[in-house]
Protein backbone atom coordinates (compact mmCIF):
# COMPACT_ATOMS: atom_id res chain seq x y z
CA UNK A 1 0.00 0.00 0.00
CA UNK A 2 1.59 3.31 -0.92
CA UNK A 3 1.21 6.02 0.85
CA UNK A 4 -1.40 7.41 -1.68
CA UNK A 5 -3.98 4.83 -0.37
CA UNK A 6 -3.83 5.78 2.95
CA UNK A 7 -6.81 7.87 3.67
CA UNK A 8 -6.25 11.17 5.13
CA UNK A 9 -6.85 11.42 8.56
CA UNK A 10 -10.18 13.30 10.01
CA UNK A 11 -10.18 16.81 10.74
CA UNK A 12 -9.67 17.88 14.63
CA UNK A 13 -13.30 18.92 15.89
CA UNK A 14 -12.21 22.77 15.75
CA UNK A 15 -10.47 22.48 12.31
CA UNK A 16 -13.59 20.74 11.09
CA UNK A 17 -16.03 23.34 12.19
CA UNK A 18 -13.83 26.70 11.29
CA UNK A 19 -14.11 25.26 7.40
CA UNK A 20 -17.51 25.02 8.15
CA UNK A 21 -17.41 28.89 9.32
CA UNK A 22 -15.55 29.75 6.55
CA UNK A 23 -17.50 28.03 3.55
CA UNK A 24 -20.55 30.84 5.22
CA UNK A 25 -18.47 33.89 5.09
CA UNK A 26 -17.75 32.91 1.27
CA UNK A 27 -20.24 31.90 0.16
CA UNK A 28 -23.66 32.58 1.64
CA UNK A 29 -26.20 34.91 0.43
CA UNK A 30 -25.32 37.39 2.61
CA UNK A 31 -23.13 39.07 -0.48
CA UNK A 32 -25.52 38.74 -2.68
CA UNK A 33 -26.27 42.31 -4.55
CA UNK A 34 -29.68 41.94 -4.10
CA UNK A 35 -29.43 41.78 -0.11
CA UNK A 36 -26.90 44.55 -0.30
CA UNK A 37 -29.00 46.63 -2.75
CA UNK A 38 -32.26 46.10 0.00
CA UNK A 39 -29.74 46.92 2.87
CA UNK A 40 -28.85 50.10 1.55
CA UNK A 41 -32.60 50.96 1.09
CA UNK A 42 -32.58 51.25 -3.12
CA UNK A 43 -35.19 48.17 -3.44
CA UNK A 44 -38.58 49.88 -4.52
CA UNK A 45 -41.33 48.42 -2.88
CA UNK A 46 -42.48 45.79 -5.63
CA UNK A 47 -38.94 44.15 -5.56
CA UNK A 48 -39.80 44.06 -1.76
CA UNK A 49 -43.08 42.28 -2.52
CA UNK A 50 -41.28 39.85 -5.08
CA UNK A 51 -38.39 38.87 -2.76
CA UNK A 52 -40.88 37.63 0.27
CA UNK A 53 -42.94 35.99 -2.37
CA UNK A 54 -40.76 34.02 -3.46
CA UNK A 55 -38.56 33.73 -0.08
CA UNK A 56 -41.91 32.88 1.49
CA UNK A 57 -42.59 29.88 -0.93
CA UNK A 58 -38.73 28.56 0.09
CA UNK A 59 -40.16 28.78 3.66
CA UNK A 60 -43.16 26.93 3.34
CA UNK A 61 -41.17 23.91 1.89
CA UNK A 62 -39.33 23.50 4.88
CA UNK A 63 -42.10 21.43 6.29
CA UNK A 64 -41.37 19.30 3.51
CA UNK A 65 -37.85 19.45 3.79
CA UNK A 66 -37.99 18.61 8.05
CA UNK A 67 -40.16 15.73 7.16
CA UNK A 68 -37.70 13.79 4.88
CA UNK A 69 -34.90 14.46 7.34
CA UNK A 70 -37.17 13.03 9.92
CA UNK A 71 -38.26 10.07 8.05
CA UNK A 72 -34.58 8.81 7.57
CA UNK A 73 -33.66 8.72 11.67
CA UNK A 74 -34.45 6.18 13.86
CA UNK A 75 -33.01 7.93 16.25
CA UNK A 76 -35.97 8.58 18.71
CA UNK A 77 -33.85 11.53 20.12
CA UNK A 78 -33.00 13.04 16.54
CA UNK A 79 -36.65 13.04 15.87
CA UNK A 80 -37.64 15.10 19.04
CA UNK A 81 -35.31 17.52 18.55
CA UNK A 82 -35.45 18.20 14.83
CA UNK A 83 -39.23 20.03 14.81
CA UNK A 84 -40.68 22.41 12.09
CA UNK A 85 -42.16 25.57 13.49
CA UNK A 86 -42.80 26.83 10.08
CA UNK A 87 -46.15 27.87 8.97
CA UNK A 88 -46.92 27.07 5.12
CA UNK A 89 -49.61 28.59 2.84
CA UNK A 90 -49.97 28.74 -1.08
CA UNK A 91 -48.18 30.79 -3.15
CA UNK A 92 -49.08 31.99 -6.38
CA UNK A 93 -47.15 33.72 -9.29
CA UNK A 94 -43.39 32.53 -8.02
CA UNK A 95 -40.44 32.57 -10.35
CA UNK A 96 -39.36 29.15 -11.94
CA UNK A 97 -35.46 30.09 -10.91
CA UNK A 98 -37.14 29.74 -7.02
CA UNK A 99 -39.44 26.16 -7.71
CA UNK A 100 -35.87 24.55 -9.43
CA UNK A 101 -33.92 26.18 -6.41
CA UNK A 102 -36.26 24.59 -3.57
CA UNK A 103 -36.97 21.52 -5.49
CA UNK A 104 -32.64 21.13 -5.83
CA UNK A 105 -32.99 21.61 -1.89
CA UNK A 106 -36.12 19.07 -1.30
CA UNK A 107 -33.36 16.50 -3.67
CA UNK A 108 -30.70 17.16 -1.21
CA UNK A 109 -32.08 16.22 1.65
CA UNK A 110 -34.16 13.31 0.40
CA UNK A 111 -31.42 11.72 -1.57
CA UNK A 112 -28.35 12.34 -0.15
CA UNK A 113 -27.02 11.02 3.22
CA UNK A 114 -28.71 11.80 6.52
CA UNK A 115 -25.19 13.61 7.37
CA UNK A 116 -25.25 15.32 4.38
CA UNK A 117 -29.19 16.56 4.61
CA UNK A 118 -28.54 17.86 8.06
CA UNK A 119 -25.16 19.61 7.29
CA UNK A 120 -27.28 21.66 4.94
CA UNK A 121 -29.11 23.27 7.28
CA UNK A 122 -25.97 24.71 8.55
CA UNK A 123 -26.32 27.91 6.97
CA UNK A 124 -28.46 28.44 10.11
CA UNK A 125 -25.16 29.22 11.62
CA UNK A 126 -24.97 32.82 9.46
CA UNK A 127 -28.63 33.69 9.26
CA UNK A 128 -28.55 35.37 12.75
CA UNK A 129 -26.65 38.17 11.55
CA UNK A 130 -28.17 38.21 8.19
CA UNK A 131 -31.37 38.58 9.90
CA UNK A 132 -30.62 41.00 12.27
CA UNK A 133 -29.21 43.41 10.11
CA UNK A 134 -31.95 42.64 7.71
CA UNK A 135 -34.54 43.63 10.53
CA UNK A 136 -32.77 46.84 11.13
CA UNK A 137 -32.21 48.13 7.32
CA UNK A 138 -35.91 47.51 6.76
CA UNK A 139 -36.73 49.50 9.55
CA UNK A 140 -34.77 52.29 8.39
CA UNK A 141 -35.21 52.17 5.01
CA UNK A 142 -39.04 50.15 4.66
CA UNK A 143 -40.70 51.79 7.75
CA UNK A 144 -44.01 50.22 6.40
CA UNK A 145 -42.57 46.76 6.41
CA UNK A 146 -42.26 47.32 10.94
CA UNK A 147 -45.62 45.09 11.29
CA UNK A 148 -44.32 42.37 8.64
CA UNK A 149 -41.34 41.68 10.73
CA UNK A 150 -42.39 39.81 14.16
CA UNK A 151 -41.47 36.48 11.97
CA UNK A 152 -37.66 37.96 11.57
CA UNK A 153 -38.12 38.70 15.31
CA UNK A 154 -38.77 34.67 16.30
CA UNK A 155 -35.77 33.49 13.80
CA UNK A 156 -33.16 35.81 16.04
CA UNK A 157 -33.58 33.27 18.79
CA UNK A 158 -34.64 30.02 16.98
CA UNK A 159 -32.29 30.24 14.36
CA UNK A 160 -29.03 29.78 16.90
CA UNK A 161 -31.09 27.37 18.88
CA UNK A 162 -31.32 25.14 15.63
CA UNK A 163 -27.82 25.54 14.44
CA UNK A 164 -26.50 24.83 17.40
CA UNK A 165 -27.93 21.41 17.61
CA UNK A 166 -27.10 20.94 13.59
CA UNK A 167 -23.48 21.38 14.64
CA UNK A 168 -23.23 18.93 17.24
CA UNK A 169 -24.85 16.53 15.14
CA UNK A 170 -22.56 16.92 12.67
CA UNK A 171 -19.35 17.19 14.55
CA UNK A 172 -20.62 13.77 16.02
CA UNK A 173 -21.66 11.70 13.21
CA UNK A 174 -19.01 13.00 10.64
CA UNK A 175 -15.89 10.90 11.80
CA UNK A 176 -14.16 10.56 8.99
CA UNK A 177 -12.38 12.99 6.37
CA UNK A 178 -14.39 11.74 3.60
CA UNK A 179 -17.66 12.45 6.12
CA UNK A 180 -16.62 16.09 7.05
CA UNK A 181 -15.49 16.80 3.04
CA UNK A 182 -19.66 16.01 2.29
CA UNK A 183 -21.15 17.75 5.06
CA UNK A 184 -18.93 20.41 3.65
CA UNK A 185 -20.40 19.96 0.12
CA UNK A 186 -23.88 19.65 1.36
CA UNK A 187 -23.25 23.32 2.88
CA UNK A 188 -21.82 24.52 -0.07
CA UNK A 189 -24.74 23.09 -1.93
CA UNK A 190 -27.45 24.62 0.40
CA UNK A 191 -25.34 28.39 -0.19
CA UNK A 192 -25.48 27.73 -3.82
CA UNK A 193 -29.81 27.17 -3.63
CA UNK A 194 -30.18 30.27 -1.52
CA UNK A 195 -27.80 32.36 -3.83
CA UNK A 196 -29.77 30.84 -6.78
CA UNK A 197 -32.91 32.53 -5.95
CA UNK A 198 -31.25 35.78 -5.33
CA UNK A 199 -30.17 35.30 -8.89
CA UNK A 200 -33.55 34.73 -9.72
CA UNK A 201 -35.00 37.79 -8.39
CA UNK A 202 -32.06 39.94 -9.26
CA UNK A 203 -32.64 38.98 -13.25
CA UNK A 204 -36.42 39.47 -13.10
CA UNK A 205 -37.37 42.37 -11.07
CA UNK A 206 -33.89 44.63 -10.86
CA UNK A 207 -31.22 44.35 -13.91
CA UNK A 208 -32.42 43.85 -16.39
CA UNK A 209 -35.93 43.44 -15.01
CA UNK A 210 -37.61 40.50 -16.96
CA UNK A 211 -40.08 38.70 -15.39
CA UNK A 212 -40.87 35.87 -17.11
CA UNK A 213 -44.90 34.49 -17.74
CA UNK A 214 -46.75 33.53 -14.93
CA UNK A 215 -44.24 35.17 -12.31
CA UNK A 216 -45.84 38.13 -9.87
CA UNK A 217 -45.87 41.60 -11.50
CA UNK A 218 -45.15 44.14 -9.03
CA UNK A 219 -48.24 47.02 -9.43
CA UNK A 220 -47.93 50.13 -11.49
CA UNK A 221 -46.16 52.76 -9.10
CA UNK A 222 -44.13 50.34 -6.92
CA UNK A 223 -41.74 49.32 -8.87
Amino acid sequence: MTSADIPEPPRSETEFISGLHAIGDERYHHRHPFHLLMHEGKLTRGQLQTWALNRYYYQRHIPIKDAAILARSKDLTFRVAWLSREQATRGEGILPGTRFAVQAYLHLVSQRSHLEAVASSLTELFSHKLIALRMDRMRLHYPWLVPALDYFQGRLTQAPEDAEYALAYCVKHARTREQQDLAYAALRAKCDILWAQLDALYFAYVEPGWPPPGAFRPAKGTE
